[in-house]
């Protein structure tokens, strides 16, 4: 059943291994292979390798002066752990809600699963061409606090992890590109857009998600997505906003900046 073998991705500790259980869960679900079912609970926590360290953000160390080789490779492991973690996070969104909001909900979440590991897998090969791996430093456990805080509603973690988590990503990716791409790497630019072409798009449907919900409750969504977030989320929104992606995303720039405010 679909449910059981989400798990057990969710249940995979090693990252390569993750990267292929998560594509594989997503192609036999997409080719049919997998039947409808969610009798598996989701773990509350998936499985993490040794390595890296978790620790809390104000305990990451600083990255190094920037445009140093230290600095870089650490720059790319804060990316990959960014993706390994948002493997899981799609999974759990197709696995802990997909019985309560369909077939199609599934298909889309496994999708953004299986972009999530390959962004991470492109990211790990990057780190390995500077000479380290993923798991060479440590990284924080912030982002799964989220999942944790919204584990009981579809609404709120589609407020939650899509769009406020993902949507920074919108904001600060382009930045980091064109810091890259001036520091000669043009294929480490490459790959930060094809990964900000692909989250304006996850973004997209966790909007289109939660819009459903809110005229489900005769509310409109942007209420929704502020009430939820205020609830749910600690702290506002950082501006600067990247207006144009976030608009792509369908989300309400009137909402972003109440949020910031």
């Amino acid at each position: 059943m679909v449910g059981a073998a989400i798990r057990a991705a969710l249940l995979t500790a090693d990252p390569q291994a993750k990267v292929f259980a998560a594509r594989q869960v997503a192609r036999d679900w997409r080719l049919g292979r997998l039947a409808w079912g969610f009798d598996a609970a989701m773990p509350d926590r998936p499985a993490r390798p040794a390595a890296p360290e978790l620790l809390p953000p104000n305990r990451m160390p600083k990255r190094g002066r920037g445009g140093s080789e230290r600095a870089r490779i650490a720059l790319w492991h804060s990316l990959a752990h960014i993706e390994f973690v948002a493997i899981d996070l799609a999974l759990d969104m197709a696995g802990r809600f997909g019985s309560e909001m369909g077939a199609e909900f599934v298909s889309d979440f496994l999708a953004v699963a299986a972009d999530e590991a390959m962004h991470f897998a492109l990211i790990d090969r990057k780190l390995r061409q500077l000479g380290s791996h993923y798991g060479a430093l440590p990284a924080h456990d912030g982002l799964w606090q989220a999942a944790e805080e919204t584990a009981h509603d579809v609404a709120a973690r589609l407020a939650i992890v899509p769009m406020v988590l993902e949507a920074r990503g919108l904001d600060v990716t382009p930045a980091t590109r064109d810091r890259v791409r001036a520091q000669g790497d043009e294929s480490g630019a490459r790959l930060l857009q094809r990964i900000l072409d692909d989250e304006i798009r996850h973004v997209a449907i966790g909007a289109r998600y939660l819009g459903a919900i809110a005229e489900s409750l005769g509310e409109s969504a942007e209420n929704l997505w502020i009430r939820l977030v205020r609830r749910h989320f600690r702290g506002g929104l950082k501006p600067p906003f990247n207006d144009s992606a976030r608009s792509a995303a369908g989300l309400s720039l009137e909402a972003c900046a109440a949020l910031a405010s």
